[in-house]
């Protein structure tokens, strides 16, 4: 089985000023995809510079030729499906069809509240969730939607002529409890995870491959629900969130192994973090970039 290696780039670095370099290199260094989150703002660089995802996206669209990319993940904490499938199509035609949309149910961080709303009960991003993906879905395949829900609502929302890729861009959807994972099942093209989070701290990288395999095997039982191969996913793993944090991007044989143990789980791909100095996602940049560039040939 063959293994994708993509990259995660976070929007902290203004355009001309590293900004677009990093996504051109990324591109030269031969990953599958570049994502970036799609947030306001997040943990610890929230006192300092944060771009927004889909500007920064369409500024890399422009300057990449090859280059999938995507979000690592939309939410509903502050997107509603109406103006983001707009955003979307436009996106996927500048793009010339390279766009994958993360998307998942949002948390409890800075986004929840940016608004001024009080933050969702779990229940209400579950429900938020499940309403917003359908509704997503059907705004990027028909030229006109009307639909009244409980909590989004859209009268003959026009997207026409849709998105370059058929019948739509495709989703990656991140989750792991059933209603998530019921999603992914139904309306997905590939499936994310970031691992368990009750290992991040004390638990061991053994722990967290036997809970990789719980998940693969809850959403195998998904998609038999809905009467789906789930073949048909890809898998994708964004790393820095298992005991092993950046072990990994030690050196390239440490990434090997790393990825090997979780292509043989059954992952298609495996995502990484730009190296980012002074931070949890600090890395050397020489080694980051041999992994990139050697990796993927020794993992077949």
């Amino acid at each position: 089985m063959s293994l994708r290696l993509s990259t995660v780039i976070l929007p902290y670095r203004r355009w001309a000023e590293g900004g677009r370099s990093t996504w051109t290199r990324a591109e030269d260094l031969g990953f599958h995809t570049a994502y970036t989150y799609d947030h306001l703002s997040w943990r610890s660089f929230r006192d300092g510079p944060w771009f927004g995802a889909l500007p920064t996206l369409t500024a890399a669209a422009v300057v990449t030729e090859r280059l999938r990319l995507g979000t690592l993940v939309t939410s509903p904490n502050f997107r509603h499906p109406v103006t983001l499938a707009k955003e979307l199509i436009s996106l996927d035609d500048l793009s010339g069809g390279r766009i994958t949309l993360g998307i998942g149910a949002g948390g409890t961080g800075f986004d929840a509240t940016a608004l001024g709303q009080e933050p969702w009960s779990p229940r209400e991003r579950a429900d938020r969730f499940a309403e917003f993906v359908p509704l997503l879905d059907r705004l990027l395949t028909e030229d006109a939607v009307t639909h009244e829900g409980r909590f989004y609502s859209a009268v003959e929302a026009r997207n026409i002529p849709g998105c370059v890729q058929r019948p739509r861009l495709p989703f990656a959807v991140a989750a792991t409890g059933p209603r998530g994972l019921a999603l992914a099942a139904r309306h997905g093209q590939a499936w994310v995870t970031t691992g368990d989070p009750k290992l991040y701290e004390t638990g061991t990288p053994e722990q967290s491959v036997e809970a990789l395999r719980g998940q693969l095997g809850k959403l195998a039982e998904a998609c038999a629900a809905a009467g789906r191969d789930v073949a048909e996913l890809d898998k994708v793993l964004l790393t820095g969130f298992t005991p092993d944090r950046t072990r990994p991007l030690r050196s390239l044989d440490a990434f090997v192994d790393f990825a090997g143990r979780h292509r043989e789980l059954g992952f298609t791909e495996i995502v990484v973090h730009w190296p980012i100095p002074d931070t949890d996602f600090d890395a050397d940049q020489k080694v980051f970039e041999r992994i990139a560039m050697e990796a993927p040939a020794q993992l077949g």
